[in-house]
């Protein structure tokens, strides 16, 4: 099915009809019309948990814990014909017949239905692992699952049964790709053999995907648990371990040397491929040439920031001294994994204080801090988040990196944690799955420009929680701002612009005090997830934009907590439509002025 970009302004007259509606106060009785989105939204959700059911136990529902997204060609096939129909579903609705908040929900699952359809017609399926991610971190999920009962156990035993024929899918997918000059790129492929091998173990039960078995809880009978080790075993020894080595042996005889240099634009239409994706990851119509000339302007701005701290601290030299002197100086890192771990802890337990005075509501979900899987840790990056379970059985998790804690900066940690923690991704995303009246594809989804462009605009906010009082943490602020910067550089310079990766590299390490480790880590993950670095700077600067603006407009009327609460109150919206809403609110502000 095409994809033509002249279907994109309906998104915005969509918007422009929804700001006027809510200006007049006029959102409108639901009608038939409404209705029928109603139905489409509902079939297409019911649809995901069918199509995706690892999803499911989201929601409380263990009817997919023993089942695998089909990955097949064959699936792709049925999934793009799919959302296809859903898009013409969609587009019989006239947006002027719907209400406010509907035309909104049309918009979003218009855009997002069309973004997948342009990414099966790229071809970017076939693309279909990378070193962050694939079916070589399954094991990973354990960490996620109920473990429980006998039949959570069995579960993850059907699984593991299952595995062989995924790992299978997922070599057709990149045997396909070769075919079709659609692969990844080989210096991030290069990474991946090692991480299977080293899933491929002499004793079953050392086995990462073992681990359920290795701990079972007392309750269950002794008899079932011998069992279930036992079959777990056997699968393992006689199907998973043969399935991983021959993944990794078509790897390394059939795809290492099939794969293309870094940037996706050495691939057939590469270039208009990831025009396509920095529009898809920013929700702008910015082009690659226009983000590179924004991104260069921010390291410029930032830089100069960077060299007022480092005359505060007395330090004699330029910034790439300044780096070379944070990067080797055994005062800014602590010595054991054990102590970088405690470190974090004690971070995040003092941001949560400094919230009542930026937010008037705080979602009710925990979170906590754990240490990145030994097996993950030296391909990933410094941190993540995992959202909590929408049915409130798991909280959120912020994961940290603790390998070669050597490379791990103090003067990072409490800008890092704002941005994984709070007031950044946990505060926004476990807010977004307690909103009501939302489509569920909106409460536990959205767009990458407005979660990691809230996760950028956090760490601003650590100036206002107390935070950066140190000059050091003050320039790990900037650091991380620079960082952002730097990947609008680099990564439409490996993909648009053809930079190798040594010139990126080389790039980055000028620019930010990141340890070279890391800095090597962020680049293979930008050469393996072309545009998705983009969002984050994106997304920052037009929520700095939208309160700037406010804070002009309103001056000592404004309340920040009342932005922030409106900002956050719709979920994670295309930065059009989130544009849209804030210059409403800001309308509604003005009027209510006496």
């Amino acid at each position: 099915m095409s994809h033509p970009s002249s279907r994109r302004p309906s998104l915005f007259i969509s918007a422009c009809i929804w700001v006027t509606a809510t200006l007049l106060g006029h959102t409108g009785p639901a009608t038939a019309t409404e209705a029928e989105l109603t139905k489409i939204i509902d079939d297409h959700w019911q649809w995901t948990l069918a199509q995706y059911p690892e999803r499911r136990l989201e929601y409380g529902d263990r009817s997919g814990n023993d089942q695998w997204t089909d990955m097949s060609l064959d699936a792709f096939q049925k999934r793009y014909e799919d959302e296809g129909r859903f898009v013409q579903r969609l587009e019989q609705i006239e947006p002027a017949t719907l209400s406010a908040d509907a035309q909104v929900n049309r918009a979003m699952l218009l855009r997002q239905l069309r973004d997948n359809l342009t990414e099966y017609e790229d071809g970017l399926y076939l693309i279909a692992l990378d070193m962050r991610s694939g079916p070589q971190h399954r094991h990973s999920m354990i960490d996620t699952l109920p473990m429980e009962s006998a039949q959570d156990h069995e579960d993850w035993l059907n699984r593991l049964r299952g595995l062989p024929e995924q790992l299978a899918q997922y070599q057709a997918l990149l045997s396909e790709g070769i075919s079709r000059d659609r692969t990844q790129a080989q210096i991030v492929m290069s990474r991946v053999p090692s991480q299977i091998a080293n899933l491929i173990t002499d004793q079953a039960n050392e086995s990462p995907f073992y681990r359920a078995f290795a701990a079972m809880p007392e309750d269950i009978d002794p008899d079932t648990r011998a069992w279930l080790q036992s079959a777990a075993a056997t699968i393992i020894e006689d199907h998973v371990n043969p399935a991983l080595q021959a993944l990794l042996a078509f790897l390394e005889s059939d795809y290492l040397p099939a794969a293309r240099p870094p940037g996706i634009g050495a691939l057939p239409g590469g270039k208009q491929v990831y025009s396509r994706l920095a529009q898809h990851f920013t929700t702008t119509d910015l082009t690659p040439d226009e983000i590179h000339e924004i991104g260069l302007r921010e390291v410029a701005r930032i830089r100069g920031e960077m060299e007022t701290v480092i005359g505060t601290v007395g330090f004699e030299g330029d910034i790439a001294a300044f780096n070379a002197f944070l990067r080797t100086d055994p005062q800014f890192y602590y010595e054991t994994p054990e102590a970088l771990l405690e470190g974090y802890q004690a971070v995040s337990k003092r941001l949560d204080p400094g919230l009542v005075n930026l937010f008037g509501k705080l979602p009710r979900a925990p979170y906590g801090v754990r240490p990145i899987p030994d097996e993950e840790a030296p391909d990933t990056t410094t941190a993540y988040y995992m959202r909590p379970a929408i049915d409130g059985s798991r909280p959120g998790w912020y994961y940290v990196n603790l390998y070669q804690p050597e490379v791990r900066p103090k003067f990072e940690m409490e800008v890092l944690s704002v941005h994984e923690s709070v007031p950044g991704h946990h505060l926004q995303i476990a807010l977004a799955q307690e909103l009501t009246g939302l489509p569920e594809f909106r409460r536990n989804g959205g767009f990458t420009a407005f979660i990691e462009g809230w996760g950028l605009y956090s760490e601003r906010l650590g100036y206002d929680m107390g935070l950066y009082e140190d000059p050091y943490s003050r320039y790990g602020q900037l650091v991380y701002d620079m960082w952002r910067a730097v990947r609008l550089v680099v990564d439409t310079g490996i993909h648009y612009f053809g930079w190798s990766r040594q010139k990126a590299i080389d790039y980055f390490i000028i620019n930010a005090a990141k340890s070279e480790a890391d800095i090597i880590n962020e680049i293979d993950r930008y050469i393996g997830w072309p545009g998705q670095a983009l969002a984050y700077k994106i997304g920052q600067m037009k929520m700095l934009e939208l309160r700037g603006e406010a804070e002009t407009a309103l001056g000592e009327d404004f309340d920040i907590r009342s932005f922030h609460d409106h900002m956050l109150g719709a979920g994670a919206l295309p930065l059009d439509i989130l544009e849209t809403r804030m210059d409403a609110w800001l309308a509604q502000q003005l009027a209510a002025r006496p």
